[in-house]
């Protein structure tokens, strides 16, 4: 049998970051007991009628904005209509013919994966399986949802990560997901198939279904695609189904054969108005877009950074806000705030969702590094310093006032512990003059101890191999 590549396209499912459902008053809130955030329109009541969430057609819109999607001036709602105990009305309202976001595209390192639309949609309820009973909770249902479609252009389990991470990261940075993937706010079916080689004819479409961990949605698409290599390679057929990962036993598990569009019946929402945006509305929301995470990550490669720190720095949009306030607060090389940050603060910054608790402000801190690129303090001071700062809640100055870490910067006086060191240790002396250049440390350690920590040590080495020259 000829080498088989992999085709992967993803539809994630990112919930809009607004208080109220869809098409009704009712809070999204997580965590809320059972069926106490429903009203008649989301538990399908007859007669009663939906009404479009403003807010959610906007968050829509910077998305499609931010992926570089066409934005419909002129979008709809269609009854996709199938049963289930989880969708009252019988029917789920979605987009199909004219979504608000057509096209589009996301750079996953070197590779720019295509888009095919980003429509919007009502979640449906949550089922939990209690025993032999299932329960259905409807405080979920009528969330308001963007459905994310990728062309089927991705090519390994490892970029389908990438891509997640980084669609992930843009949401996150432009206020429209709180890509909380343990309260399943972003979670993603996959559809994976084989082809050989070289091959433009695509196979048979596997949709593995409601995968809300990066690392799963991994795992899932290399063991479905282990499953489907030896299907084929015993001479089978892949059937076209909708399958669940099953994490105990690391494999995909079938669950229904796979609806084709005509199995929904879409057909237009009588119920709801067409979408109508006029260019000013789409303009004033391209106008408020922030700096998208690709652009901010050049812009650090510029300042100095490497792409491990911009990698780490910009994991979270408070944490990459966070940098950027130090920096424009503080002297020092953005470089170095950023090895600082990744060291000793990043450890202390707590994020939920798009919230962060931040250990000190970005003012507290960059008076802080003022002092350490000044000389005032070294570096262990520093991290003592910072800690304190945590703990207490003061600024940089008063500590390290209070606490006589402000370094000793009088050569003379430097020169003349240095002198006396070296008096003391001549064997170590010796040893330098030999060849042993590492024993600086050693004498700088002692000059250190010496005066409690208080001497410059960069002063201390040069004034020290000065002495240390052969006459």
């Amino acid at each position: 049998m000829s080498a088989l590549e992999p085709v992967i396209g993803l539809e994630v499912h990112a919930q809009l970051a607004t208080r109220t459902k869809l098409f009704c008053g009712c809070e999204t809130r997580y965590g809320a007991p059972p069926n106490t955030q429903v009203c008649p329109i989301c538990l399908g009541y007859p007669g009663a009628l939906p009404v479009p969430n403003e807010q959610a057609i906007e968050l829509a819109v910077r998305a499609g904005l931010a992926l570089g999607c066409t934005i419909g001036r002129a979008s709809r709602f269609d009854r996709k209509s199938y049963f289930y105990p989880d969708l009252p009305k019988g029917y789920q309202i979605s987009q199909l013919d004219l979504p608000i976001n057509e096209g589009g595209e996301l750079r996953v390192g070197e590779r720019v994966i295509g888009l095919e639309r980003a429509h919007l949609e009502e979640d449906a309820a949550k089922s939990q399986h209690v025993g032999s009973q299932t329960r259905v909770d409807f405080n979920r249902g009528g969330v308001p949802l963007l459905e994310i479609v990728s062309k089927p252009e991705l090519r390994s389990p490892a970029e389908a990560e990438a891509y997640l991470r980084e669609l992930r990261l843009v949401l996150m940075t432009i206020g429209v997901n709180d890509g909380n993937l343990e309260e399943g706010s972003f979670r993603c079916d996959a559809n994976i198939s084989l082809r050989p080689v070289g091959s433009e004819t695509f196979g048979t479409r596997v949709e593995i279904k409601n995968v809300n961990s990066f690392r799963f949605v991994r795992l899932a698409l290399e063991a479905e695609i282990a499953r489907q290599k030896v299907v084929l390679g015993s001479g089978g057929t892949v059937e076209r189904e909708t399958r669940s990962w099953d994490e105990s036993s690391q494999k995909t598990v079938a669950m229904r054969g796979k609806e084709a569009a005509a199995d929904y019946r879409y057909f237009p929402d009588p119920d709801l108005p067409a979408i109508a945006l006029t260019d000013a509305q789409v303009e004033a929301w391209r106008d408020a877009m922030p700096e998208l995470p690709a652009a901010r990550h050049r812009r650090w490669l510029d300042a100095g950074l490497t792409d491990y720190d911009a990698g780490v720095l910009g994991q979270h949009p408070a944490t990459a806000a966070y940098f950027d306030a130090v920096c424009a607060a503080s002297a020092m090389s953005a470089k170095k705030v950023a090895n600082f940050i990744q060291s000793e603060v990043l450890g202390h910054i707590a994020t939920d969702g798009l919230d962060a608790t931040l250990p000190v402000p970005a003012d507290a801190l960059a008076e802080l590094l003022d002092l350490l690129d000044a000389d005032t303090i070294h570096g262990q001071a520093a991290k003592k310093v910072f800690g304190l700062m945590v703990e207490e809640g003061l600024g940089a100055k008063a500590l390290v006032q209070r606490e006589g870490l402000a370094q000793e910067t009088d050569e003379g006086a430097i020169e003349a512990s240095v002198r006396a060191v070296l008096e003391a240790h001549p064997d170590q002396v010796a040893q330098y003059r030999e060849g042993k250049t590492k024993m600086i440390g050693f004498f700088v350690g002692q000059v250190m101890k010496a005066s409690k920590g208080k001497a410059n040590p960069k002063a201390v080495k040069a004034i020290a191999e000065r002495l240390l020259e052969p006459n």
